[in-house]
C-alpha cells in the first residue's frame, strides 16, 4: 500500500498541470500550507509503509485532519492578526524533514545490509 501516497502526489501534480488551475492570490498562502500538510502526510505514509505500519484509514484521516487543521490555524491567525501560518509551516516543515531523514536512513541501512549479503 506504499503506492497510495505516491499515486496521490502524482495525481495532484497531473491535475494542476493539465487543468492549468489558478487560484486567487488571497488564497495562495492557504494552498501552500495545505500542500505542505499533504507532503507531510505523503512522507509519513511512505515512512509507515517502509516500516510495515501503513494503514490506509490512518493515512487518509491524517491527511484530511492535518490539512484542515493547518488551514484553520492560518485562517484563525488572519482573523486575530497573528501569523499562525508561520507556526504551522515550521511544525509541518520539521515533520517533513524528519520523515525524509528517516526514509533516507532506512534505504541506506537496507543498501548496506544488501551489500553485506552479497559479499558473504
Amino acid at each position: 500500500m506504499i503506492w497510495l501516497p505516491v499515486a496521490g502526489l502524482i495525481f495532484g501534480f497531473a491535475l494542476v498541470l493539465l487543468t492549468r488551475w489558478t487560484i486567487p492570490g488571497d488564497y495562495a498562502s492557504y494552498l501552500a500550507l495545505a500542500a505542505l500538510a499533504g507532503l507531510d502526510s505523503l512522507f509519513g505514509g511512505i515512512r509507515a509503509g517502509l516500516e510495515g505500519k501503513f494503514h490506509t484509514d490512518v493515512f487518509v484521516s491524517g491527511f484530511v485532519a492535518n490539512t484542515l487543521l493547518a488551514a484553520t490555524l492560518a485562517w484563525l491567525g488572519d482573523q486575530i492578526g497573528v501569523d499562525l501560518l508561520l507556526a504551522a509551516v515550521v511544525a509541518l516543515g520539521g515533520r517533513v524533514f524528519l520523515n525524509l531523514s528517516l526514509i533516507r536512513r532506512y534505504w541506506l541501512t537496507q543498501a548496506a545490509m544488501s551489500r553485506r549479503r552479497d559479499v558473504t
